[in-house]
């Protein structure tokens, strides 16, 4: 019989929050991860925090009312471990501190504010690794409200940045050329020596982004096909992409941004072809906290070895 742990993440994003409840099961190849509920919030905290440079009492209220709700979720649940992480909006915003603790004495969840390398770090927490031939690399590009957090791979190192552009931000118009610049330079510096580079992206955009690409396999997408998707949005409407492509509301005008920052990054580098294993923040907390757990498992077993000292 397959023995199991349960579970829960909360991802505070720019855009949305997203409560993941998982189930990881023990098999001799290793942990198998299964999604058991994922609930999606959009409450574009982003559109406060970049413009306004503070969360407003609204948002901050519909947040404080999300986590509540969760954490009877969570609750019901009962996971062996929960983590919940704030991103680039909570940590910009002037009142960010103060609402994380609000939100902790009003439900007892304790939210982290990570930085971008932290952010990164759970993201690439998702990927299992397979023999990277010498020479070759991996990219991680992972497209958020806030930020882009993008991280390489190569000869077991990584090497990891968080660009302050985001699909809030460039829907809003607060990306200057020289961040665009800054990133192209440092993507280029890290990626130019490689022969090879497989590309891997994660974010709800990209996922919705080869969904409407209908690509065969479901699981990558071409720079091709993705110039081809922007082309066809382009000739929608917000409110088209809304009652025509079943796009959400929240969703439907930040695509195109989106779309922009994928195919810059695949240009840069010169990837053709990057793979959408539709994983995220959230998945990359649940990893990490069955990482820690294992960890102290196999530390109570050494210890448990260690022979008791003689008695004098």
């Amino acid at each position: 019989m397959l023995i199991s742990e349960r579970y829960a993440a909360i991802d505070i994003g720019s855009n949305a929050v997203r409560l993941l409840l998982s189930e990881v099961f023990e098999t001799d190849n290793g942990p198998y991860f299964r999604k058991i509920s994922l609930i999606r919030m959009p409450i574009r905290l982003g559109k406060d925090a970049f413009i306004l440079g503070k969360i407003s009492k609204d948002r901050a209220n519909r947040l404080t009312q999300t986590i509540r709700g969760f954490k009877n979720l969570i609750d019901a649940y009962r996971p062996l471990n929960i983590r919940a992480c704030a991103t680039s909006a909570m940590r910009e915003a002037a009142n960010g501190t103060k609402i994380k603790k609000q939100i902790y004495k009003q439900t007892g969840v304790d939210i982290e504010i990570i930085d971008g390398k932290e952010e990164a770090r759970a993201i690439f927490a998702n990927n299992p690794w397979r023999h990277v031939a010498p020479g070759s690399a991996w990219l991680f590009v992972d497209v958020g409200g806030g930020s882009t957090e993008i991280t390489i791979f190569s000869n077991g190192k990584t090497k990891s940045r968080s660009f302050g552009i985001g699909t809030i931000r460039l829907f809003e118009n607060l990306v200057e050329k020289a961040q665009w610049s800054e990133m192209k330079t440092w993507i280029q510096r890290h990626t130019h020596k490689f022969s090879s580079i497989d590309a891997i992206g994660s974010g709800g955009n990209i996922n919705k982004i080869i969904k409407l690409a209908k690509c065969t396999d479901g699981k990558s997408i071409t720079r091709k096909k993705m110039k081809e998707v922007r082309d066809y949005l382009s000739f929608f409407s917000y409110d088209e992409r809304i009652t025509r492509l079943g796009l959400k509301p929240d969703r439907a005008d930040v695509i195109m941004p989106a779309l922009k920052i994928y195919i810059s990054v695949m240009k840069w580098s010169g990837i053709k072809t990057i793979s959408v294993p539709q994983t995220g923040l959230a998945d990359g907390l649940v990893r990490l906290m069955y990482k820690h757990a294992n960890q102290h498992k196999e530390k109570r077993k050494t210890l448990k070895k260690i022979p008791e000292p003689a008695a004098m």
